[in-house]
């Protein structure tokens, strides 16, 4: 885990690293050896092994000297308490010492938890096969090897880490007189504790690097070092775990591949409008607009999971904006900014390149964020008439109500957001590469303990993947347009409140929009959770219909038909409460996209002729996907 990286952990919206930690499991493990009887070892060739130990030595001094000299300077950063975790943990304490009586309540538990345990073990040494003491959550795969169960020794290891990790979490989570955020932090912080103290983060502890390094006679371990050294030397200094090879997926060769044209572009965004699939089209144009934060192709990943290339196949127009990877050039735009240039130059555009009076929006995270102060913006009327381009907006896992954003709000207060601030407006920009530690944080065992174990205890390459691809094609963000959002959104809430923020001199205000709404989102989503997504049917004023889609922030959004992979769930009563409406859902088969096209096309009009890309006022510049989205950090 980068520690350098403490104070800019607020990449808030993005992308979604935990979406994709289903994927990640599922293909690890079809690489699990079986239980039992260690193999033969495989005979590794010395000469080969050899060569690797020579490589790692000469390699080694001078990475960890660097690896050293970062981490002294980011061991003072830490110091600053950047995080603002020493507080919440101080009032634990104090909490603690002034009610001893708790401590040695949960201390009693845990003595009379592991007597049990030691029974157990007797038992099954008798030959017994007593019921476990200590299981662990569904959905826990830090211990999926059967030897964890099957064999006494890593049983027992197992059940005495879960008895004592579930304690410490007990004894700060039942601690009394904490606030809210408080509380929230510092169980938060107190799950990476144990967490790391997990035994099977540990080589001499785990079945799986145990037995690896007996079939291999330790040459994972050597290999395992040699991708330490490499993350380091790419993280200059700090550990930058690879999560997948960067060099499988290219941009416009084997991903976002839809064929399509450049036709529109500002110092924000290229605009592409692709070619269509169909000979007719509906009326009514599709506009696609993704986070900010994030590259477009999410959506247009490959032609078996693209939505952008479903929706053309569909009859839909398809226009989608692909931000620019902005750089300290661009510190002062600002979220005005990106809606002028971003969603109103699109329907300027749109209109210019089809002649369409009305257009269709559909928006993802942050860029649902976005494109909601948007229609507020155009249902006010900014020179006081309104603007009814916009036919019907769809949101795919967006917030507009931030007062309860889930386990990112411990990245939220003032000391954080302010020496954030400080930080971006020295530089101009937030880099990608350190906004994705909240994230990671988020979903540790999956996207940092598990990759520690198979990158160097394992000594595996990095998964290929065409999501884990893009999740590595990290963007920056400009200072002005983050900070806003930040305070503005996650710590203020302000955009829910009527006349909260201003944008172009308009005081806006989401119960002002009346176009018919689509809000689809994700059970498991943790970066945008459903229930708080569920919040915006309250604001908004006009027709709504909200559908529950399975899995996280990612999966459960690109999940194409033909995969059949997850199933969403229907109420067609939209009540107020977020519970009530899921009691009352009914849980449909396979993917929600099809419910969204028959939703949709009420509102895409009639059929007219294919529309060419340049065939329009607007010319083609260059083939999709365009130059804004091939800007990489590196």
């Amino acid at each position: 885990m980068n520690v350098n990286r403490a104070i800019p952990l607020l990449r808030l919206g993005g992308p979604v690293r935990g979406a994709y930690n289903c994927s990640m499991q599922e293909q690890r493990s079809s690489k699990t050896p079986p239980s039992g009887p260690a193999a033969a070892p495989l005979h590794s060739d010395p000469v080969r092994m050899a060569r690797k130990a020579g490589e790692a030595a000469a390699r080694s001094p001078k990475v960890l000297a660097k690896f050293c000299a970062k981490q002294t300077r980011n061991a003072a950063l830490l110091l600053k308490d950047p995080l603002n975790v020493q507080e919440p943990f101080r009032e634990v304490g104090r909490q603690l010492l002034t009610h001893p009586e708790r401590v040695l309540r949960e201390e009693w538990k845990l003595l009379r938890s592991s007597a049990a345990l030691w029974e157990y073990a007797g038992r099954r040494l008798a030959g017994q096969r007593p019921v476990p003491v200590a299981v662990p959550a569904e959905g826990d795969n830090r211990f999926r090897n059967p030897a964890w169960s099957e064999n006494l020794w890593f049983d027992f290891l197992k059940q005495s880490y879960l008895l004592w990790s579930g304690a410490v979490q007990n004894l700060v989570r039942e601690t009394e007189g904490l606030d809210e955020k408080s509380a929230r932090k510092a169980n938060f912080y107190a799950r990476q504790f144990v967490d790391a103290f997990s035994p099977a983060n540990f080589p001499g502890l785990n079945p799986d690097v145990i037995r690896k390094s007996i079939e291999t006679s330790g040459e994972n371990l050597l290999d395992g070092w040699r991708n330490w050294l490499d993350d380091v030397e790419r993280g200059k200094g700090d550990l930058s775990i690879r999560m997948t090879d960067t060099n499988t997926y290219r941009v416009g060769e084997n991903i976002a591949l839809t064929p399509g044209k450049v036709v529109f572009q500002n110092e924000l965004m290229q605009l592409i409008q692709y070619q269509p699939a169909t000979e007719t089209v509906f009326v009514r144009p599709l506009l696609v607009v993704p986070a900010w934060i994030n590259k477009y192709y999410i959506l247009d990943l490959q032609p078996k999971n693209s939505f952008i290339k479903w929706a053309v196949e569909q009859g839909h127009t398809v226009f989608a904006i692909s931000w620019v990877n902005p750089d300290e050039k661009l510190a002062k735009k600002g979220f005005e900014d990106y809606m002028n240039e971003g969603p109103l130059a699109a329907l300027d555009a749109i209109q210019a390149a089809t002649g369409a009076e009305k257009i269709d929006i559909a928006a993802y995270c942050l860029g649902g964020t976005l494109v909601s102060a948007t229609l507020a913006y155009l249902a006010a009327g900014p020179d006081g008439r309104k603007d009814e381009r916009v036919a019907s907006a769809t949101f795919f896992a967006t917030m507009t109500d931030f007062s309860e954003p889930g386990d990112l709000s411990v990245f939220i207060d003032e000391k954080q957001i302010s020496a954030l601030e400080k930080m971006m407006n020295e530089r101009g920009y937030l880099d990608g590469k350190e906004m994705s530690t909240a994230f990671n944080l988020l979903r540790d065992n999956d996207l940092i303990w598990s990759l520690l174990v198979s990158n160097y205890l394992l000594g595996r390459d990095p998964l290929s993947m065409d999501l884990l691809a893009w999740n590595a094609d990290a963007t920056r963000m400009p200072a002005r347009m983050h900070g806003f959002y930040l305070r503005n959104m996650y710590l203020e809430n302000r955009l829910c409140k009527p006349g909260g923020i201003t944008l172009n001199g308009v005081a806006i205000d989401l119960r002002k929009i009346e176009v018919p709404v689509y809000l689809l989102s994700a059970k498991d989503d943790h970066i945008a959770p459903w229930k708080s997504t569920f919040a915006a049917t309250r604001l908004y004023s006009g027709p709504k219909r909200f559908v529950l889609g399975a899995s996280g922030h990612i999966a459960g959004v690109v999940n194409h038909p033909a995969s059949n992979r997850y199933c969403h769930w229907i109420n067609e009563k939209l009540v107020e409460d977020a519970d009530s409406w899921f009691a009352g859902a009914a849980q449909q088969p396979g993917s929600w996209w099809t419910d969204w096209q028959k939703w949709v096309e009420a509102h895409a009009g009639p059929k007219v002729a294919a529309r060419i890309p340049g065939d329009g006022k607007l010319k083609p510049i260059e083939d999709a996907p365009g130059s804004y989205v091939r800007v990489r950090l590196e």
